[in-house]
C-alpha cells in the first residue's frame, strides 16, 4: 500500500488540503478533489491541451503532473478567470467570435492564451497560430480562435484584470 501525502495548494484563491495517493494526477485532483470540472482529460498524454492549467502563472498540462508535485502553489484554472459572473475579456471574445463549437476544447486554449497575451500583449497572426499549435479542436478551422485572440488584445487593458 502506498503512503498517502497531504498537498497543500490554493486554486483560484481558495485553499485546498487534501491527502492524496502520490500516483494522482494533477488534474484528477482538480476534477474530483477540488470539484473543479472545467479543466478537462483529453488524450492523457499532453499532447491537446485541453488539460491546460496555469500553475504558477505558467501553463502546463494536469495530466502530466502530479499533485504533489503542485504542493504549496498557486493554480488557476478556467473557472477562476472570470470576475465572479463577468468573463474577462478574452473568454467575452471567445463568445463574440465564435471561437467555440463543442467547447471541450475552449478551456485549455483560455487558459494557455490568458499566458500567452500577458507575455505578448500585441501578437500578430503568426505569433497567434504558433500558440495555438500547441492546443487541438477537433471541430474548428482555428480562424474563428485566431479572431478572438486579436479582439481580446485590442480590447483596453483596464477593461478588467485579466486578458
Amino acid at each position: 500500500m502506498t503512503a498517502r501525502r497531504d498537498v497543500r495548494v490554493t486554486v483560484n484563491g481558495r485553499a485546498y488540503t487534501r491527502n492524496v495517493e502520490p500516483r494522482m494526477l494533477l488534474v484528477d485532483f482538480l476534477r474530483h478533489e477540488c470539484g473543479l470540472t472545467g479543466t478537462h482529460v483529453g488524450c492523457a498524454h499532453g499532447v491537446c491541451g485541453a488539460c491546460t492549467i496555469l500553475l504558477d502563472d505558467v501553463s502546463i498540462r494536469s495530466c502530466l503532473a502530479f499533485a504533489v508535485q503542485a504542493e504549496g502553489k498557486e493554480i488557476t484554472t478556467v473557472e477562476g478567470l472570470a470576475d465572479g459572473e463577468s468573463p474577462n475579456a478574452l473568454q467575452r471574445a471567445f463568445h463574440e467570435n465564435h471561437a467555440l463549437q463543442c467547447g471541450y476544447c475552449t478551456p485549455g486554449f483560455l487558459m494557455s492564451l490568458t499566458e500567452f497575451l500577458r507575455e505578448t500583449p500585441d501578437p500578430n497572426e503568426a505569433q497567434i497560430r504558433e500558440r495555438l499549435s500547441g492546443n487541438l479542436c477537433r471541430c474548428t478551422g482555428y480562424a474563428n480562435i485566431v479572431r478572438a485572440v486579436r479582439a481580446a488584445a485590442r480590447r483596453p487593458r483596464d477593461e478588467d484584470c485579466a486578458p
